[in-house]
């Protein structure tokens, strides 16, 4: 188990914020998580800690939301989003943590600017499918590097303007799958250990915490702020894996 306190002085902020973007408050900030616990370890090691805790935090939005979810779809993202997740294995021993920030970053933005500066009509149509399916396979690839997968499919599934509750639960049903597919591919590429293993263990209350504020602050929320929020959140999520990336 990891005894030092710098890490639990980074790391607990950290799953709380990561527990309350899993209850959709504030999503986006969950991908905030693992460049925050790099400052105290390396990424593969920051990411393998978070795999527990993140298990017990999608069984919670699942439970909290189990009513509230679009389940046509979740059907057309599913798969797309597993397909990221492959490609996210096989290439994670080649591309640089800090690689993968910066495309997140970069592109977190990019979308930013885009609603701001073009902001959509009342009567805009959808985002075509074919967007729906390239943004969601990034969110699985870019969940499995560096479970930073939230901006890529928040700037697909945003547009469709979803009530704060039912885009929460198609978000928590989401990544429960996503998430739960890493585990054997993590295994393969060696990174559940026992010593990361116990230090999830001590985080690992830290989950309904953070879960719990979430899902009480998303039941009360006006839809406007809801997003308005979830736009900060994603500006905040931006900036720093930007910053990381060309450190």
């Amino acid at each position: 188990m990891i005894t030092d306190p710098y890490f639990y002085a980074v790391a607990i902020p950290a799953v709380l914020l990561m527990g309350i973007s899993k209850s959709g408050f504030g999503a986006g900030f969950g991908a905030l998580a693992v460049p925050m616990m790099a400052l105290a370890v390396t990424v593969p090691q920051a990411a393998a800690i978070l795999m527990p805790v993140l298990l017990a935090m999608d069984l919670l939005g699942m439970a909290a939301f189990r009513k509230d979810f679009d389940k046509k779809l979740l059907k057309f993202l599913l798969p797309f989003g597993l397909l990221g997740i492959v490609a996210g294995a096989l290439l994670f021993k080649v591309l640089e943590p800090k690689v993968v920030a910066g495309i997140v970053g970069g592109f977190t933005l990019l979308f930013l600017a885009q609603r701001l500066l073009f902001p959509p009509k009342p009567e805009s149509a959808p985002p075509p499918r074919w967007a729906g399916a390239l943004l969601t396979a990034t969110s699985g690839f870019t969940s499995f590097i560096a479970h930073a997968g939230g901006p890529p499919i928040n700037a697909y599934v945003i547009p469709l303007k979803l009530k704060p509750m039912l885009f929460t639960g198609t978000m928590a049903f989401f990544f429960f799958f996503i998430n739960l597919a890493k585990w054997i591919p993590y295994a393969w590429l060696g990174l559940l250990d026992m010593r990361n293993f116990a230090t999830s263990l001590v985080l690992l209350p830290l989950a309904p915490v953070g879960v719990w504020v979430g899902v009480r602050i998303a039941r009360r929320i006006n839809q406007v702020l809801f997003y308005r929020l979830i736009y900060a959140g994603m500006f905040l999520t931006g900036i720093k894996l930007l910053s990381d990336a060309f450190r």
